[in-house]
């Protein structure tokens, strides 16, 4: 009896571990901490949330955009504006009086407003923003607000006693669309480059369509324990969007 009392302890223990583990992935999932009539807060992970705000277009309405705050020590990051400077603001006063935490920097992944509509707000609350040259170079000429400082392929910054990576893989629904990586989560912030599953291609106005592919396969290669994706619109999930993309975009 004892071998067979034995094995169904080790059922019993690792069954009670897969519940802890599910519960614990559980708790993050499509948490909202935060809404109003022009921006959403989801908590994603321990440290990690989606901001989202929303954009009107001719060519498909009422569009909801994504963004990406980590944390650590009570400092921030974050990735990609809300779409206008009022949404901006409320993002800047919520991070301020409910996170507690300190804006280290806000990195625009590319030049268009769902990126850094809100830029002149962070300008006005003098945190810094960094972004890709390239993004630089179309914002001017587009005459949108433009970031303070460039980077030339990729970005490392401190968030706390932790970093965040950003870097250009190539061209895919921008020439300047670039990524934003967290490593202490593992969490992708893909932007616009990344689509979220079943999504249709999107405004191409911009886009590098022949690269997208290839792009989204280097980007899969270089972080292949990445756990969440975030899309520039719609639902986060995991490298299945990355799958998704790339077959999306396929020649």
């Amino acid at each position: 009896m004892k071998p067979l009392i034995k094995t169904l302890l080790i059922i019993l223990i690792s069954i009670t571990n897969f519940k802890g583990i599910a519960q614990k992935r559980e708790a993050f999932k499509l948490k909202e901490i935060y809404k109003s009539k022009d921006l959403i807060i989801t908590q994603i992970a321990k440290n990690s949330f989606e901001h989202t705000s929303f954009k009107q277009t001719n060519d498909f309405g009422y569009v909801p955009c994504n963004g990406l705050i980590v944390r650590n020590n009570n400092e921030v990051v974050v990735f990609d504006t809300p779409t206008n400077d009022k949404s901006a603001e409320e993002l800047i006063k919520w991070i301020k009086e409910k996170l507690h935490c300190k804006i280290n920097a806000i990195i625009p992944t590319h030049f268009h407003d769902d990126c850094l509509g809100g830029l002149k707000a962070f300008d006005d609350n003098d945190i810094p923003s960094y972004a890709y040259f390239k993004t630089i170079e179309l914002a001017k000429e587009n005459n949108y607000v433009v970031p303070k400082n460039s980077f030339k392929d990729s970005l490392i910054l401190k968030v706390g006693k932790e970093h965040i990576v950003t870097k250009f893989f190539g061209e895919g629904h921008t020439k300047d669309n670039v990524i934003g990586y967290y490593p202490s989560e593992n969490i992708l912030f893909g932007g616009c480059l990344i689509k979220e599953l079943e999504a249709g291609k999107g405004y191409l106005g911009d886009a590098t369509i022949a690269e997208w592919s290839s792009t989204v396969e280097k980007v899969k290669k270089a972080y292949p324990n990445v756990k969440i994706v975030v899309p520039g619109h719609g639902e986060y999930g995991n490298k299945a969007l990355l799958d998704y993309t790339i077959k999306l975009f396929k020649p």
